[in-house]
């Protein structure tokens, strides 16, 4: 009988739900696709364990087993760019990576401003190692200059609008969006960098861009923008999201944003809390071009700072994939982006963690039950009756980024060959195992 109850269980791991308030060991309980119950450790639920098949057992010993991650913030190139990355392969990525949802950004070619993309999109989607929610532009062509049928947008799907990659430079059009958005209750996610600051900039402006030559980004340009579109949040009342937090001022501005009280939320990227601009001096790494660009020590602490005491609510991945014919050549000439799905778990662990920054239960729900709460998705618990979506994570795992061993098409990621701490082993989705770095399965192995 306890064979046909459940397809799935999950037993001897750490047990950890932010959303539920939950952590200790206990077993997971997995029928037709959806969470049956979670048990804590008992002689009852070894039992009935125990009356299961061997193949529809995990042994997740040792393990932490969490609701399946989200990442808010994923360029899956398709349509257009499939010589860097396609749906199929970036949600294998993800799937390595431990996420099992992301949220793809619009600046494709063409870009995801109606609604035949964002169903080529859904199709695309539709039989891959991850769940795709789509974020469509807010403006035609993400020009700046005319608003996107956004009521079409959302009626085929889209879960948020942005003109990622670009800043709505019009406050009268970013207005109008926020205004629009409120009507669907849907939030407006901000690239939020001025264009006329940032212009030709391809490193942050510092002390660093001046010793290289190289012409600067100012942490004004993203601060600048960000108050700006607080202002119009406070004006209409709509829900905005800043994405890619890099500067101490924007940390603050959002922080003040919260304290009054505003609809304002934000993510962070493992590189932006991870690294600085001192690092482009050594070798000019190319991967190290990003938008908005690595800023100074004291920007990613404040950054950091920002995701202790919870003004970030979000840690997003900014997955980038470019070729390696885009990336060799020199510094200014690169395009911006790096991959990262494959690598955020493990740095999230080496470096926040490890540190004393987080615990467990504060980084899960970063990347679990707040992207899900922010955007309006499935997923984010393991509550009972929701889907089955699990991540499995060694958190004692040491292991070194190897180019050869990203699942995503594109290699572009600066953390190769760096020692990181905390991989995840197994992903699940909708009950369905969809990567397994060899979890035992067996009972009593």
């Amino acid at each position: 009988m306890a064979s046909k109850m459940y397809d799935l269980v999950i037993k001897n791991g750490r047990v950890i739900d932010p959303a539920l308030g939950f952590g200790r060991e206990a077993a997971v309980f997995i029928k037709d696709g959806k969470i049956a119950r979670v048990e804590k450790a008992s002689a009852a639920v070894s039992r009935t364990i125990d009356k299961l098949d061997d193949d529809r057992v995990i042994d997740a010993t040792g393990h932490l087993v969490v609701p399946g991650l989200i990442d808010v913030h994923v360029h899956l190139r398709e349509p257009g760019r499939e010589d860097a990355e396609t749906i199929e392969t970036g949600c294998r990525a993800a799937a390595a990576g431990g996420f099992t949802a992301v949220c793809c950004m619009p600046n494709t070619t063409p870009r995801i401003d109606n609604q035949e993309t964002v169903k080529f999109v859904q199709d695309r989607a539709y039989t891959a190692d991850a769940r795709v929610y789509v974020f469509g532009a807010i403006t035609k062509d993400i020009a700046g200059t005319e608003l996107a049928e956004i009521g079409d947008l959302v009626k085929m799907g889209a879960v948020a609008i942005t003109d990622d990659g670009h800043y709505v430079q019009s406050p009268e059009i970013m207005r109008r969006a926020l205004e629009y958005s409120k009507m669907f209750n849907i939030p407006v996610a901000q690239h939020a960098e001025d264009g006329l600051l940032s212009a030709d900039g391809v490193m942050n402006e510092s002390f660093q861009s001046s010793r290289l030559g190289l012409t600067g980004r100012p942490a004004a340009a993203e601060e600048i923008a960000v108050l700006r579109d607080i202002a119009l949040c406070r004006m209409t009342g709509a829900r905005l999201h800043i994405q890619h937090v890099s500067a101490k001022g924007t940390v603050r501005a959002i922080r003040e944003a919260k304290k009054e009280g505003l609809p304002v939320t934000c993510e962070a990227t493992p590189h932006h809390f991870v690294l600085t601009d001192d690092e482009i001096g050594k070798e000019f790494n190319t991967n190290l071009r990003v938008n908005p660009p690595i800023r100074t020590a004291a920007d990613r602490d404040a950054v950091i700072k920002g995701l202790v005491d919870g003004t970030i609510d979000c840690i997003a991945s900014d997955h980038a994939p470019h070729s390696d014919e885009e990336k060799d050549c020199e510094f200014d000439l690169a395009p911006a982006g790096m991959i990262g799905l494959e690598t955020t778990v493990g740095l999230v662990k080496t470096h926040l963690i490890d540190r004393g920054y987080l615990d467990w239960g504060d980084a899960i729900r970063k990347m679990t039950i707040n992207p899900a709460s922010v955007f309006g998705l499935e997923g984010g618990t393991l509550a009972e009756g929701k889907i089955a979506d699990i991540t499995i994570i060694d958190p004692d795992k040491r292991w070194t980024v190897k180019a050869g061993e990203f699942r995503s098409r594109s290699k572009n990621s600066p953390f190769i060959g760096r020692r990181l701490k905390g991989r995840v082993v197994k992903t699940i989705l909708g009950g369905r195992v969809v990567f397994d770095r060899g979890v035992r399965r067996k009972k009593g192995q």
